[in-house]
């Protein structure tokens, strides 16, 4: 399953904006130039962050956003749910199955039970644990080689 820029964009954001929240509001254009991220796009995006109410917007001089709550309170999974991004790794819709005729594919619940589990892990991940770089279940010791069951040949995992 591949995140769209939509939500890859809104925790990059949000993770900016808690960065440098503490020196006060935060201008749209500063985190823009900061993540090579659309004004226009940050936008769309924090208008949605607004009605989620996970930030907030200050007006006038030095106005721009903070966050709503504390970074340890807001958790990656709200923000991505806050931009309308599913987190789904099924191909099908609510109403209807995987295959043309309304049935769900063979593998439906390996990719149905695969979204549940990033909804979890992104649920148990705060915008806090980003910016201090606690990700539970880290892969930096992961060795990209895994072994298929019942052979002794190692593939290169994708």
């Amino acid at each position: 399953m591949k995140l769209s820029t939509k939500g890859r964009y809104a925790v990059m954001a949000m993770a900016d904006l808690a960065d440098a929240a503490e020196a006060g509001p935060v201008t749209l254009s500063d985190i823009a130039s900061r993540q090579s991220i659309s004004l226009s796009y940050l936008e769309q995006l924090f208008a949605k962050l607004r009605r989620a109410d996970i930030v907030s917007s200050v007006r006038g001089p030095g106005g721009g956003y903070r966050l709503s709550r504390t970074a340890s309170e807001i958790r990656i999974s709200d923000i991505i749910l806050a931009v309308d991004e599913p987190l789904r790794a099924t191909r099908c819709s609510e109403a209807k199955g995987c295959l043309s005729d309304g049935r769900r594919c063979i593998t439906h619940d390996l990719w149905d039970e695969l979204g549940r589990h990033i909804y979890l892990y992104l649920s148990s991940v705060t915008l806090d644990d980003v910016l201090e770089r606690r990700l539970f279940g880290s892969a930096n010791g992961a060795t990209g080689r895994l072994k298929p069951a019942g052979s002794n040949a190692t593939h290169a995992a994708e």
